[in-house]
């Protein structure tokens, strides 16, 4: 069997907890990496569940908040939101779309 190098970019705090982790389990992380590989090869899925994290309505309203004040923050010359339309629909039209 013909092996191949490749690199991945990792946090350094995780990749030390990962290190002693497999250490601790008694294999490398090269081994931990080879395992993940051939369970999804064979699995032909992540073989574990992935979720998104949870977040409360407050943490949501929160975003939503800090995503509106940014997207404020970025309208130049004050423009309203008609203004903007009416500069795109301008762009539009120019472009021929």
């Amino acid at each position: 069997m013909t092996t191949t190098a490749f690199s991945i970019r990792m946090d350094e705090n995780l990749k030390n907890n990962f290190e002693r982790m497999c250490e601790s389990f008694g294999i490398s992380m090269t081994a931990a990496f080879n395992l993940f590989a051939t369970a999804v090869v064979n699995e032909r899925r992540i073989p574990f569940e992935i979720k998104a994290k949870t977040i409360t309505k407050e943490e949501a309203l929160f975003n939503i908040e800090t995503m509106r004040t940014q997207a404020l923050s970025k309208i130049p010359n004050g423009l309203t939101l008609d203004e903007i339309n009416e500069e795109i629909d301008k762009a539009r039209n120019q472009s021929g779309q």
